[in-house]
């Protein structure tokens, strides 16, 4: 299950050079508005260095990644629901997304156009913010004409149930607060997987800070500010130099080590991005091994070997007999499967085990 995320902000807050660099794009980075127009997409594999011991060890003919997919649109600007600017247009892309990376100008700069003249990060959060709600509530009121005459004249259970929860959805959304705030039972939850609501989605907020303030976030007004936000509406907070990224987007990776050495800096921004959304969306890996491949596949937290199986193939799901399971620490402790079998650390797991980050799983299945 790779993961997908939209990058949304208004128009020169760094979006594209942020697209540029983790993807390794060239997709048009100019100061002025709606330099994106038509929506970009790009797939950065997640390097995860336990993939590259497991290569070690098991030396594989292939050796495979999971995926983060971004999607870059064009910039939004207030009235954007109501067809101003461009962004409007491309929303619907985002809408199958797994989150939303919301880039916001957290620099000084008399050379890059800001769209309202100013920086102001809260401003421009709130601004888009409130776009993708108008958005929601387009979408909600729509369904709501569609769908009230039925559940009145019919009175069909799972028609009223549908409008009890989208009048609950529009009360929040005129309020102007997102749907995320909200709690659902599980037949609200069965019935919002009809919906693509975009404030529903887990939001980042990516501070596009000077590269001068990467490396003191304290004394960064503006990056403050947006830390401040998040921790207030339940979301995250990261700090990212588009322009360092670019930057490391043009080095091997011998040479980003170095380079992020000289700056303090353990990992890159796209890294501290990845993190962040795994975190954010409570996702965790496990890995499949052999001489065939050695591959590293996303899950959610709290799915049972079954689930997991059924992330390779709906047969190993609809099949599943057991699992072979042991974990990637054991692994590289003891250097091979046969070890691993004489110290007991392979353990077989049935129908309700609950998968765990680094578990390395082999499914036995039957259809």
């Amino acid at each position: 299950m790779g993961l997908k995320a939209g990058i949304v902000g208004l128009p020169n807050v760094g979006k594209s050079t942020l697209f540029n660099a983790i993807t390794n794009s060239h997709v048009e980075a100019a100061n002025y508005p709606f330099a994106t127009i038509n929506p970009n997409v790009g797939t950065v594999l997640v390097k995860d260095k336990r993939v590259d011991e497991l290569s070690k060890l098991f030396n594989p003919n292939k050796t495979i990644y999971t995926t983060f997919e971004f999607f870059d649109i064009a910039g939004l600007v207030k009235g954007a629901s109501k067809g101003e600017g461009l962004g409007n247009q491309f929303l619907s892309h985002i809408r199958e997304t797994d989150a939303i990376i919301e880039v916001v100008r957290c620099f000084d700069s008399n050379d890059i156009i800001h769209v309202y003249n100013s920086v102001d990060p809260i401003r421009d959060i709130e601004t888009i913010n409130l776009e993708l709600i108008f958005a929601d509530l387009d979408t909600c009121t729509n369904r709501l004409g569609k769908i009230e005459n039925k559940a009145r004249i019919t009175k069909d259970k799972e028609s009223i149930i549908e409008v009890n929860l989208l009048n609950k959805i529009k009360e929040t959304l005129t309020n102007e607060k997102p749907i995320r705030i909200l709690s659902f039972n599980e037949d609200e939850k069965r019935i919002l997987k009809n919906f693509n609501f975009l404030t529903i989605k887990p939001i980042i907020y990516v501070a596009n800070v000077s590269d001068s303030d990467l490396s003191n976030l304290d004394n960064c007004k503006y990056y403050q500010m947006v830390k401040k936000y998040a921790e207030e509406t339940n979301s995250q907070a990261i700090a990212i130099s588009c322009e360092i990224e670019a930057e490391l987007s043009t080095y091997s990776e011998e040479e980003k080590e170095e380079f992020l050495k000289t700056l303090g800096a353990s990992e890159s921004g796209l890294d501290k991005l990845i993190n962040a959304t795994y975190k954010l969306l409570n996702l965790s890996t496990f890995f499949t091994v052999g001489k065939d491949e050695v591959r590293a596949w996303t899950f959610l937290n709290g799915m049972t070997a079954p689930e997991c199986a059924g992330i390779i193939h709906s047969d190993f799901k609809k099949g599943f007999i057991k699992a072979e399971v042991y974990s990637y620490d054991d692994i590289v402790k003891y250097k091979s499967e046969s070890a691993l079998k004489e110290a007991g650390k392979l353990r077989v797991e049935g129908k309700d085990y609950i998968a765990k980050d680094g578990d390395i799983f082999f499914f036995r299945f039957n259809v």
